[in-house]
């Protein structure tokens, strides 16, 4: 059976092809948020930890000392066990209150982090057209604007505003004055502000002297990220072949 040729006016439209999102700026500290929020509990762990133990374990040795002070030992024998129990009453109540102390800095500084993202969120989806005026959400669709506004809001505002409400925080669950409480939440947002900046000055400092990929951390060189990237180019450029 043969079969008559339409004319190229009536062929069916080629499918557009499909193409890789455009790369977005790169996250704050070069990395993203869960990679962020993980390093900075560590670190903050790991801080609390050896000052609450190092401070808690001498003032312990000092107390042991001061309990024990009218009997002290006359032998080399009782000397040492007399070491031994100190010691082991220091390193006792200082592992305690160093595990107490690095999560308590832990959650406060992760509370930090959070507010900042949520933040960064909050102001790049207003960006992208979330109106208070006319109730507009953002559509579903436009991932590329929402993110475009998520990425151009990373900047030392949000978290100055983030040191304010982790000010705000830490004054109403220590029920400070309103005083303190003011200059609480003063210092948190000059904090806030200071690390923002620090964080703008070191992203400028990798687009203008930094090397290597595209919106890839500095910190930890992903190898996994790059291989993820390169399959995805080499299935977008045989799919492009295809068609």
């Amino acid at each position: 059976m043969a079969t008559t040729a339409l004319p190229p006016s009536e062929l069916p439209a080629t499918p557009p092809r499909p193409h890789p999102p455009p790369p977005s700026t790169a996250p704050r500290l070069g990395m993203p948020f869960d990679r962020r929020l993980l390093l900075t509990t560590a670190l903050s762990f790991t801080s609390g930890f050896t000052l609450g133990s190092t401070t808690a374990g001498r003032a312990a040795s000092l107390r042991f000392r001061a309990e024990n002070a009218h009997r002290l030992p006359i032998s080399n024998p009782g000397w040492y066990l007399y070491h031994k129990s100190k010691n082991y009453y220091k390193w006792r109540v200082g592992i305690i209150e160093g595990l107490r102390k690095g999560t308590y800095i832990a959650l406060w500084s992760s509370i930090f982090f959070i507010v900042e993202e949520s933040l960064d969120v909050f102001r790049g989806t207003w960006r992208a057209g979330r109106t208070m005026g006319e109730m507009e959400g953002v559509d579903e669709l436009d991932i590329r604007r929402v993110d475009r506004g998520v990425d151009g809001s990373r900047d030392f505002v949000s978290s100055g505003l983030a040191g304010m409400v982790t000010g705000g925080l830490w004054s109403a669950w220590h029920q400070f004055p309103v005083s303190t409480a003011a200059r609480t939440i003063r210092l948190g947002l000059f904090v806030g502000l200071g690390f923002g900046l620090g964080q703008d000055g070191l992203g400028w400092a990798k687009q203008r002297w930094g090397a290597g990929e595209e919106s890839e951390s500095w910190i930890y060189k992903g190898a996994r990220n790059r291989q993820i990237a390169e399959d995805v180019r080499k299935s977008f450029e045989k799919e492009e072949k295809a068609l």
